[in-house]
């Protein structure tokens, strides 16, 4: 040591302070080899698989924000939502595990219904909590909270039927966001829901103590059944997309200015309805209130990228943008389609069918120095995040935690498609049809009658699509080819009973699942 010392001290000064230099500089790399990246991960509603312009250029809404993401970034073409509508996609993101397995068997979470996610199930904030991460959701929840009331938050068939009951708005709600692995919530539970106020971590920010009153004028697809809801005094639905969307950018910048490393969750509530676009961009498409909405969104999530990059921190932060399901059909589907524009792109669909335009989706990522621009038709979905995730930070999963998920991390570092890559996919639609896929070959199990009603109980109409060959999904090829409607009815079978996707011992359901037939209610009971 006192030999090193006295050299040092020889050396011209201006070498030393060069080699104090190097040496300061191998300390900050090897330190940020240790620090995991922060992670952003906006998720827009009801934003259709062609809605990006860059991935579809003959389609007419603009996207600028968007389309510079793509560029910068890898975009999956073969991307999915475990289901085709809000609440199960939401569960599936945050737990990896497909909503089909819960009690809930069709369409999403009413209003004032409890938590879909068990208390005990480690989610993905919560597994990134374990390692160091803050956490924070900002947009909607739609995953259920234990609401404050003479009566409990319970699972009822009639939809909304919980709606008109007496609910204590000044109490704490139980059970959201903050007790399912995030440090901190803000936003609003459905924005065509009430209450129609934000939410705050555990509060009410502003209690609703005015009342909701329909007007047509407002907007598109207005939430006309809920007229005389509880309402927070000077409620506009057009400031929630803006509202929301400052919070994720100040939050942004807040968590830059930290030590530690933060994922974000932006659940974005556009273009879903109430389709109100603000006043900047009312107007603006010169087609429809819905392509105005697309705008915004397409804004929305441009405010944010462009935080990550101002903050200082985008090679140290992999961003996300992708959709909860396909775009709307009821918001202006028609307006769209007669201007050239197609939300499903090339396919045959669209938000709560079991079709690729149902479920397939957008996604791309960005992760500079790491994830190069490019684009891949690898399978993946939306539940894949979290097996991804906890592969970056080496962490060994339980058999009980993110059942359907696998890693796409070697795609992302381009090391290929490695050996834990998704193989096949199950989609669930807003009625409970099933659909299965091996490769370009896909198994659907729909509906036998006009509609749910007509067809509950009774055996599903089982047809066969070859994507490959027919990706608008027209040609039934079943009778042909019995063979693999079998292989893939088995296939499907194995991994409804087994309770899990991955090669693990099997795990449970939370009630007994059917896929040839069409469930009878919409909260199957629990398993005895």
């Amino acid at each position: 040591m006192q030999t090193r010392t006295t050299a040092m001290s020889q050396l011209p000064w201006r070498l030393s302070l060069l080699v104090l230099a190097v040496a300061a500089s191998s300390c900050n790399l090897s330190h940020a080899k240790e620090t995991p990246p922060n992670i952003v991960l906006i998720l827009a509603d009801d934003f259709g698989v062609g809605d990006i312009q860059a991935h579809y250029p003959k389609n007419k809404i603009p996207t600028p924000y968007l389309d510079r993401f793509v560029r910068q970034g890898m975009s999956f073409m073969d991307a999915h939502s475990p289901s085709a509508v809000c609440t199960p996609t939401r569960y599936g993101l945050l737990t990896g595990r497909y909503a089909w397995r819960t009690r809930l068997q069709e369409w999403v979470l009413a209003s004032y219904e409890p938590p879909l996610i068990d208390a005990g199930r480690l989610t993905l904030p919560g597994l990134l909590k374990e390692h160091g991460y803050h956490t924070a959701a900002v947009g909607k929840w739609h995953l259920g909270w234990e609401w404050p009331g003479p009566q409990r938050s319970r699972m009822v068939e009639d939809r909304n039927a919980l709606w008109r009951a007496e609910w204590d708005f000044s109490k704490p709600l139980r059970e959201g966001p903050t007790r399912r692995g995030f440090d901190e919530y803000f936003g609003t539970h459905v924005p065509n829901f009430p209450p129609f106020t934000f939410i705050e971590n555990d509060r009410i920010l502003m209690l609703p103590t005015a009342r909701y009153k329909y007007d047509a004028d407002e907007g598109v697809v207005m939430p006309k059944n809920f007229a005389g809801a509880p309402m927070a005094p000077g409620w506009r639905f057009d400031q929630i997309l803006p509202n929301i969307t400052k919070r994720a950018v100040d939050y942004i910048h807040q968590r830059a200015e930290m030590e530690a490393p933060f994922f974000l969750l932006f659940a974005m509530t556009s273009p879903h309805e109430p389709v109100v676009p603000s006043k900047d961009f009312a107007g603006r498409s010169g087609i429809a209130p819905i392509a105005d909405f697309v705008m915004e969104t397409d804004w929305s999530a441009g405010q944010v990228i462009q935080a990550v990059e101002e903050a200082g921190i985008a090679d140290d932060t992999i961003v996300i943008f992708t959709a909860d399901n396909g775009h709307s059909h009821y918001t202006g589907w028609d307006s769209l389609i007669e201007a050239g524009h197609m939300p499903s792109g090339s396919f045959r669909g669209h938000k709560g069918d079991i079709w690729e335009g149902g479920h397939r989706v957008p996604f791309v990522v960005r992760w500079p120095g790491h994830v190069a621009s490019s684009s891949r038709d690898q399978l993946l979905c939306l539940t894949d995040i979290y097996a991804t995730v906890a592969d970056l930070l080496g962490r060994e999963r339980p058999e009980n935690v993110a059942e359907d998920s696998f890693s796409f991390l070697s795609t992302l570092l381009g090391k290929g498609t490695g050996a834990a890559a998704r193989t096949s996919l199950v989609s669930h639609s807003v009625d409970g049809e099933f659909a299965y896929r091996e490769g370009p070959w896909k198994v659907v199990f729909r509906l036998r009658g006009r509609n749910l009603k007509e067809s509950r109980s009774k055996p599903a109409v089982v047809e066969l699509y070859n994507l490959d060959a027919d990706i608008n999904e027209q040609n039934d090829l079943a009778k042909q080819h019995p063979e693999i409607v079998q292989r893939l009815t088995a296939g499907l079978g194995r991994i409804v009973d087994r309770g899990t996707s991955r090669p693990t011992r099997p795990q449970s359901n939370d009630t007994d699942v059917r896929f040839d037939v069409i469930q009878t209610e919409r909260w199957a009971p629990p398993l005895k």
